[in-house]
Protein backbone atom coordinates (compact mmCIF):
# COMPACT_ATOMS: atom_id res chain seq x y z
CA UNK A 1 0.00 0.00 0.00
CA UNK A 2 1.46 3.09 -1.07
CA UNK A 3 2.00 6.55 1.30
CA UNK A 4 -0.67 8.25 -0.65
CA UNK A 5 -3.28 5.85 -0.57
CA UNK A 6 -2.82 5.66 3.21
CA UNK A 7 -3.14 9.62 3.64
CA UNK A 8 -6.47 9.51 1.84
CA UNK A 9 -8.24 7.05 4.74
CA UNK A 10 -10.14 8.18 7.44
CA UNK A 11 -9.06 7.08 10.95
CA UNK A 12 -11.89 4.29 11.24
CA UNK A 13 -10.75 3.11 7.95
CA UNK A 14 -6.91 3.59 9.39
CA UNK A 15 -7.59 1.47 12.22
CA UNK A 16 -9.83 -1.15 9.80
CA UNK A 17 -7.05 -1.81 7.25
CA UNK A 18 -4.38 -1.84 10.35
CA UNK A 19 -6.66 -4.69 11.77
CA UNK A 20 -6.77 -6.32 8.30
CA UNK A 21 -2.74 -6.18 7.50
CA UNK A 22 -2.01 -7.76 10.86
CA UNK A 23 -3.78 -10.52 10.42
CA UNK A 24 -2.94 -11.53 6.90
CA UNK A 25 1.10 -11.10 8.14
CA UNK A 26 0.04 -13.84 10.71
CA UNK A 27 -1.76 -16.12 8.07
CA UNK A 28 1.39 -15.78 5.95
CA UNK A 29 3.64 -16.12 9.01
CA UNK A 30 1.84 -19.84 9.45
CA UNK A 31 1.41 -20.46 6.29
CA UNK A 32 5.49 -20.11 5.84
CA UNK A 33 6.23 -22.29 8.83
CA UNK A 34 4.19 -24.82 7.95
CA UNK A 35 5.54 -25.55 4.51
CA UNK A 36 7.52 -22.48 2.82
CA UNK A 37 5.71 -19.91 0.50
CA UNK A 38 6.13 -19.74 -2.78
CA UNK A 39 7.66 -15.84 -2.27
CA UNK A 40 8.92 -15.34 1.24
CA UNK A 41 9.16 -11.35 0.12
CA UNK A 42 5.68 -11.53 0.68
CA UNK A 43 6.36 -11.13 4.28
CA UNK A 44 8.73 -8.35 3.97
CA UNK A 45 5.98 -6.63 2.10
CA UNK A 46 3.16 -6.93 4.94
CA UNK A 47 5.42 -6.21 7.69
CA UNK A 48 6.42 -2.44 5.85
CA UNK A 49 2.78 -2.22 4.57
CA UNK A 50 1.74 -2.36 8.53
CA UNK A 51 5.14 0.06 9.74
CA UNK A 52 3.19 2.44 7.22
CA UNK A 53 -0.24 2.32 8.99
CA UNK A 54 0.75 2.46 12.14
CA UNK A 55 3.73 5.46 11.10
CA UNK A 56 0.55 6.99 9.98
CA UNK A 57 -1.78 6.52 13.08
CA UNK A 58 1.13 7.79 15.09
CA UNK A 59 0.97 10.37 13.29
CA UNK A 60 -2.63 11.43 13.37
CA UNK A 61 -2.58 10.68 17.45
CA UNK A 62 0.04 13.37 17.87
CA UNK A 63 -1.96 15.87 16.08
CA UNK A 64 -4.89 14.95 17.64
CA UNK A 65 -3.33 15.49 21.10
CA UNK A 66 -1.47 18.88 20.04
CA UNK A 67 -4.69 20.27 18.77
CA UNK A 68 -6.67 19.71 22.29
CA UNK A 69 -3.83 21.07 24.34
CA UNK A 70 -3.91 23.90 21.90
CA UNK A 71 -8.02 24.44 22.97
CA UNK A 72 -7.06 24.41 26.31
CA UNK A 73 -4.93 26.92 26.44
Amino acid sequence: MKNSEILELSNEELAARLVEEKAALSKLKFAHAVSAIENPSVIKVARRSIARLTTEQTKRTAAAKVETAAEAL
